[in-house]
């Protein structure tokens, strides 16, 4: 009986309106030829590292780091203007000491041609009521 008297709520998985128009490009090819091979090399050197540590520390010690990578990378500030910086995460798997090009070539979100970020969709999102990225990145 409660079924009949709501409304389904119409989603649409792309909205050109929000997030501009959606290109097919970007989803058959990735970025650069590098990128794949860098992604499947650090996903080896995890893997391998992980092994190490079982051996040397038992099956349990992996899980629970995994288990607190997990927790960390969920841990992050509501959208708004100062973005999440993950700390915590970066101090837990060492990324802290490598040097991005984020470093030296300016961090995008500060960009002049940034839209700000839509408070409401970003946390529509974030509780998983809509679809999509919090907010445009770029104009």
């Amino acid at each position: 009986m409660d079924s009949e008297k709501t409304i389904p709520l119409e989603r649409r998985e792309d909205d050109p309106l929000r997030f501009g128009i959606h290109g097919v490009k970007s989803d058959i090819i990735e970025s650069h030829p590098l990128e794949s091979s860098y992604r499947s090399a650090k996903l080896s050197q995890e893997e391998i590292k992980k092994k190490i540590l079982a051996y040397t520390y038992g099956a349990a010690f992996p899980m629970k780091m995994e288990l607190d990578r997990h927790i960390l990378s969920k841990f992050q500030r509501p959208a708004g203007a100062i973005p999440s910086s993950f700390v915590g995460l970066e101090a837990f798997t060492g990324s802290m000491e490598s040097f991005g090009f984020e470093d030296y070539l300016n961090d995008p979100r500060e960009s002049e041609s940034v839209r700000p970020v839509d408070l409401h969709h970003a946390t529509e999102v974030r509780l998983g009521l809509s679809k999509g990225p919090p907010g445009p990145s770029f104009m």
